[in-house]
């Protein structure tokens, strides 16, 4: 009895000690940036802050008897039950009914140098050209052009090429979509293979002949079956500039939808495969298909050391502005950029598609003759009803004249007089006879034209890069280099519309349940990429390179594939055939499970004590069970159970872990004996139904890195207190956080700052043009979401989370908060399970309303990489203010910001200030007329995650953010990275007798600088000779690792709370050295973004350094 007295008065003196050097360091951490500045003055503004704080912290000490008799009680039980708690992290009830979980006594501290917050506030890039100021100055109206209807008269005078002729560059090409009506697989059968097989024999019959190749992903299946000649008749034609390869990925991804990590990933895996198979190093970027594009994407090709780039599927009215304007040919720069280390050239398509009828000038009826597949007699023919004629001596001459003067009006409307002229379409050359058609009759034309000197025109067959080569030697500047007067733009080409009002902002939607797998199965391969590196690396330190599955290299390298593959624009858009989405899904399954494997191997191997005794285990007997479901489930038991978590987030983590148990009576410690918090809650078999079986239990798990073990041991359950329900307003809180819901609807109604959740329902035209999966063509405004019965709302409290689940007829939202200290306890989990299966022609959307003051501007991330202002314009329809958003989107004024982040790429708008809302989902039973012939009926049950953060701006940071820049807190950037890496658990299977010899595994030294972001530690394939590769050796990793690194740029004018880990910034500088625990440092060589360029290596001790937003790659060697 003397020594519970003595823990319960020392347990009361530890908790004041705890609260008082809680609050000073709140003090020290959460005052205004400008006063770690100015040497710590302390600034008058902070006097009423102060008193706030100290009355808090009297309030505090009110409770603190009642809490010091909790203590007493816990302690109580504890030594009754025989176990003790040695941080006593048991949680209980203050007196005002809240959940409180005691401070752990583990210290953090926020320490950014002003310095690294800087690009927040300082100089950006100055553009010529501004896509904002387009937008604002542009009508959007649509006079008819005449030949060109989007456009305009083109004129120009005989005699303005006499002093310089016209240089022509034919490039013949042939658009594979790796999926869109035919699976990817089908399309290789049908047609891509012919192609690539009839461009072997074709090109080698006259040296003059050209052609670009741009889809990794076919042509790497193709080279599989070609034969040693065939593939050295490649190489061949490689060598000798008549086949180039185009950007090099393994598709030509969209750039809406996807999210960086995946588009940088497709493109290496393409470059690998080019540098491993052909040695050929892309120089140029093609993109004449996504639908949009991306500043993102002519960064990362910048970062890949690719020169130039051409981009095609642009708002008709932009280019028509460009053209009027010569400016289709420009630097692109990024926002943030002050200088030009980020500037590529690109060349912007200026007619409406990229086949042959808008391709060769501004009249598509006469450039459509120069088609010369649609000959008489084919299967296809001209709209226009003026059919090709083959080119034979007695029309060689009017056939020249008329197609030249097409090439003289479209070279008008660039600034060089050297001209570009694609010749291709979807799938073409996959017949012999059409090689013969183009290539002989252009020839003639070419040889007629070049012939007569009168007609000063030099035009010839040519590749992407001998055009783009032409430009610069016009103008006598290097390689990739800016001529002169080219103009600078700086911006994105979102939202795109090919005619009328027909904008493509329904894909940013459509099919998210494809959607949110991508994300799950991405999340997946970084995880298994950054274990396989480590556990490789840790098998070679110990002596044990042979004994690792390396076997699990081919897994990995079949993810990269498939994800790869789902990055192509008619794939992650979900604007393919409904049996071309379930083929890549079936693939991103297998991909799925592939890597559940690398991942269980890898750790199983990280968290052996003995490593001696590691052995590789049969795929049907894993030390892991491979979780193929959302839960874990761990059966009733009477010994200990094991699980081992996996943290794939580069900073330490505190966050609840939810497993089933079919027992109430669990406890959960920590690997060293510590009991952890729990929460037992109720697993629902409906909306109202408990189940008497089986039942979650939660627990609050503390990670550095890496992975952490935890046991689950029967135990007392928690006592479960159930409320009635009241119409009325009512409330659940956490340490952090209090939210009011509607008694009526169960949606949040967010009181401290009005933040007002609905459901809105938008249809489609009644008549004419519909929405369909490329297209969004609503009939109006969206109609409030109503249903005849009301919803079932269910509230859920507990020490660790408190929820409330609204059920309608066609969601299920669930909000939760956690009680937790740190990034999770400081946004809103927000879940919602969308089926509208029963519906016709309905989108439905959520909606936030609020009172923040954000007028027409709000502020939508480009692919999880960069935040892109937005503005909403009246002038334009609404369907024309839905933008893209991969990972979050915001709306703020000069006191608060709200940020709601996804875990998939949805359509997001701001139709009325302080709104903001989000496309969950459409059914739509018709096409839209864009080549799919289908409508979208093949929806899912879908539940779509996102987290809400509302931050409040800082005293005297009322708006830091420039017009054309904006970045996200770093507790924002945190948010993001928790909500999209969740914590894997792995459960470990039950031994006969004793405790698993597994410790936990913590790879680094130390933290990482809270603004760097490991993107991804990627093991490289060793080179394979082709002799081996003929013998069938499957992938095998060279010793060597890609290391990529983001560093995050981060708007430090919003109030920073305890993030619950130790954040530090170092301006950029990091020591690789001193990164990996228990691994040297062999090699560290910078590279390029795809691995294809190499610097000279640093010396292993070096301090690298990156620049806010940068993204490095660097070659290592660790062992």
């Amino acid at each position: 009895m003397k020594l519970r007295k003595q823990v319960t008065v020392c347990g009361g003196a530890i908790f004041c000690v705890a609260v008082f050097s809680l609050y000073l360091m709140l003090d020290r951490v959460q005052h205004d940036p400008a006063r770690r500045q100015n040497g710590g003055n302390f600034p008058r503004s902070q006097i009423s802050v102060l008193q706030n704080r100290i009355e808090q912290l009297e309030q505090l000490l009110e409770e603190n008897h009642q809490i010091i008799s909790h203590i007493k009680d816990s302690v109580m039980e504890l030594t009754d039950t025989g176990a003790v708690s040695p941080s006593g992290h048991l949680p209980f009830r203050s007196a005002n009914g809240s959940w409180v979980l005691p401070f752990d006594g583990r210290p953090t501290f926020l320490a950014v140098k002003p310095q690294d917050c800087q690009l927040a506030s300082g100089s950006h890039s100055q553009a010529d050209v501004q896509m904002l100021d387009v937008h604002s100055i542009l009508k959007f109206d649509n006079p008819d052009g005449g030949v060109w209807k989007q456009g305009f008269d083109i004129t120009y005078e005989p005699d303005e090429w006499d002093s310089e002729p016209l240089q022509v560059f034919v490039v013949p090409h042939s658009h594979n979509d790796p999926g869109w009506i035919k699976t990817f697989d089908k399309y290789f059968t049908d047609q891509t293979q012919h192609i690539l097989n009839n461009m072997v024999v074709k090109l080698a019959e006259d040296p003059r002949r050209k052609f670009i190749w741009c889809e990794i992903s076919f042509f790497s299946k193709w080279w599989e079956t070609a034969d040693a000649p065939k593939q050295e008749a490649v190489r061949k034609l490689v060598l000798g500039g008549q086949l180039e390869i185009v950007t090099g990925g393994w598709v030509m991804t969209d750039e809406a939808n996807a999210h960086y990590f995946a588009m940088i990933d497709q493109l290496i895996e393409g470059h690998q495969w080019l540098e491993r198979n052909l040695g050929v190093t892309p120089r140029s970027g093609w993109a004449v298909d996504p639908f949009g594009h991306s500043a993102t994407m002519s960064y990362l090709l910048k970062r890949a050391n690719v020169t130039s780039m051409l981009i095609q599927r642009v708002h008709y009215s932009i280019k028509k502005h460009f053209a009027a304007t010569r400016n289709l040919e420009f630097m692109w720069r990024q926002s943030w950029d002050a200088g030009s280390n980020t500037d590529i050239f690109c060349h912007m398509m200026p007619f409406y598609s990229y086949d042959v009828p808008h391709t060769c000038g501004p009249d598509p009826k006469i450039c459509c003759q120069f088609d010369f597949k649609r000959l008489p007699g084919g299967r296809i023919n001209c709209p226009w009803k003026v059919p090709p004629k083959a080119v034979v001596d007695a029309n060689v001459a009017e056939r020249a004249n008329l197609l030249l003067d097409q090439y003289r009006k479209k070279s008008k409307l660039y600034r060089s007089k050297v001209l570009l002229v694609p010749l291709g379409d979807d799938f073409r050359y996959d017949k012999a006879l059409e090689w013969d058609q183009q290539y002989t009759n252009y020839q003639k034309l070419f040889d007629y034209m070049n012939s007569h000197p009168e007609m000063h025109v030099q035009a010839q067959f040519g590749t992407l890069s001998e055009y783009f080569d032409a430009v610069y030697k016009a103008y006598d500047v290097a390689q990739g280099a800016r001529p002169p007067d080219y103009p600078v733009f700086s911006g994105d080409f979102f939202s795109y519309a090919d005619r009328e009002d027909h904008y493509w902002t329904g894909y940013f939607t459509s099919r998210p349940f494809y959607k949110s797998l991508d994300r799950v199965i991405e999340s997946h391969l970084r995880g298994a990429e950054i274990l396989y590196s480590l556990a490789v690396a840790n098998a070679r330190h110990v002596g044990m390179e042979g004994r690792y599955p390396v076997s699990d290299y081919a897994l990995l390298v079949d993810a990269r594939q498939s994800v790869g593959l789902f990055q192509h624009h008619d794939a992650i858009t979900g604007t393919g055939k409904e049996n071309v989405a379930t083929d890549y899904g079936n693939k991103l399954l297998r991909a799925l499970v592939g890597l559940k494997r690398v991942i269980i191997n890898a750790a199983h191997f990280l968290v052996m004590k003995n490593k001696e005794f590691y052995r590789i285990i049969p795929w049907t007997c894993l030390i892991f069970p491979v979780p193929c479901f959302r839960w874990i489930f761990f059966p009733s038991f009477s010994s200990p159970r094991y699980l081992v978590l996996f943290n794939p987030v580069e900073q330490e983590r505190l966050s609840v872990v939810t497993v089933l148990v079919n027992t109430v009576r669990v406890r959960v410690l920590t690997e060293d004996g510590q009991t952890l918090p729990v929460q037992l809650s109720a697993q629902w078999s409906s909306a109202s139904q408990m189940s008497a079986e089986v039942f979650e239990v939660s627990e609050e798990i503390h990670f550095s890195d890496g992975s952490t073990i935890v046991t689950a041991r029967a135990a007392d359950p928690l006592p479960v207190r159930s409320q009635q329900s009241d119409p009325q307003t009512f409330y659940v809180s956490s340490q952090s956080l209090t939210l009011g819901f509607s008694g009526a609807t169960g949606l949040l109604e967010f009181d401290q700052m009005k933040v007002q959740m609905q459901f809105v329902v938008y249809g489609t035209r009644p008549s004419k043009d519909k929405s369909g999966a490329y297209l969004f063509l609503p009939d109006g405004k969206a109609k409030p979401y109503n249903q005849k019965e009301p919803p079932v709302v269910r509230v859920v409290e507990g020490p660790l989370f408190s929820e409330v689940v609204a059920f309608y007829q066609h969601f299920q939202q669930t909000i939760r908060i956690h009680n937790v200290p740190g990034v999770d306890g400081l946004s809103i989990e927000i879940t919602t399970l969308v089926d509208i299966r029963d519906q016709t022609n309905k989108e439905l959307a959520m909606r936030l309303v609020t009172d923040i003051q954000n007028g027409d501007v709000f502020h939508t991330d480009l692919n999880g990489f960069q935040m892109q202002p937005r503005r909403h314009h009246l002038k334009l329809p609404l369907q024309a203010n839905v933008y893209p958003m991969s990972s979050q989107a915001y709306i703020q004024d000069s006191h608060h910001r709200l940020t709601l982040h996804t875990a998939q790429a949805l359509g997001v708008a701001s139709l009325e200030t302080g709104q903001l809302e989000v496309i969950m989902d459409r059914r739509l039973m018709q096409d839209d007329n864009r080549g799919l012939g289908q409508g979208l009926k093949d929806n899912k049950k879908t539940a779509n995650r996102f987290r809400l953060l509302l931050e409040r701006r800082s005293t005297g940071n009322k708006m830091m953010d420039r017009e054309t820049t904006s970045f996200p807190s770093i507790l924002s950037h945190m948010t993001n990275s928790f909500l999209n890496h969740k914590v894997l658990a792995l459960p470990v299977l039950p031994k006969r007798r004793g405790i698993p010899p597994l410790q936990t595994f913590a790879p680094l030294k130390s933290i990482l600088p809270c603004d760097f972001h490991l993107l991804n530690l990627r093991s490289i394939q060793s080179q394979v000779t082709r002799r081996k590769q003929e013998r069938g050796r499957l992938a095998s990793p060279s010793p060597h690792s890609a290391l990529i690194l983001h560093r995050l740029a981060m708007d430090c004018g919003l109030d920073a709370p305890n993030l619950g880990f130790n954040c530090t910034t170092t301006q950029g500088q990091l020591s690789i050295s001193g990164l990996f625990k228990d691994l040297d440092l062999q090699l560290l060589q910078p590279m390029s973004l795809t691995l294809m360029h190499s610097s000279t290596p640093l010396a292993n001790d070096s301090t690298i350094s990156l620049d806010p937003m940068e993204i490095s790659a660097f070659k290592l060697k660790l062992r």
